[in-house]
């Protein structure tokens, strides 16, 4: 499922993160499981020191599925209709293991 390691509480913040993805935008668990893995593909020392335990699920969900600069603290309230997502990784990747 998830390439990324962490302890069970980052392994929980991970799931929780793809069910908003399902939820909220509207994307498939595999694609959404497949996100998150190329997102934390290089980004694995983040996990280990628990820097992302620092935001919720709902922050990462819509700061890895749109692109960097987009306001997503403001996801509740924002006008997403000008928020362009970022493409999902090619099949063919690896990250998509679900």
């Amino acid at each position: 499922m998830f390439l990324a390691t962490g302890d069970d509480e980052m392994m929980e913040l991970l799931a929780d993160t793809a069910a908003v993805m399902v939820s909220e935008l509207g994307i498939s668990r595999a694609e959404a499981v497949a996100r998150i893995n190329e997102y934390w593909s290089t980004r694995q020392q983040l996990l280990d020191n628990w820097m992302a335990g620092h935001e919720a699920a709902e922050y990462w969900a819509f700061y890895i599925y749109f692109a960097e600069d987009t306001p997503v603290r403001e996801w509740r309230t924002a006008d997403r209709s000008s928020w362009v997502p970022d493409p999902a990784p090619p099949r063919s990747s690896g990250f998509w293991t679900v």
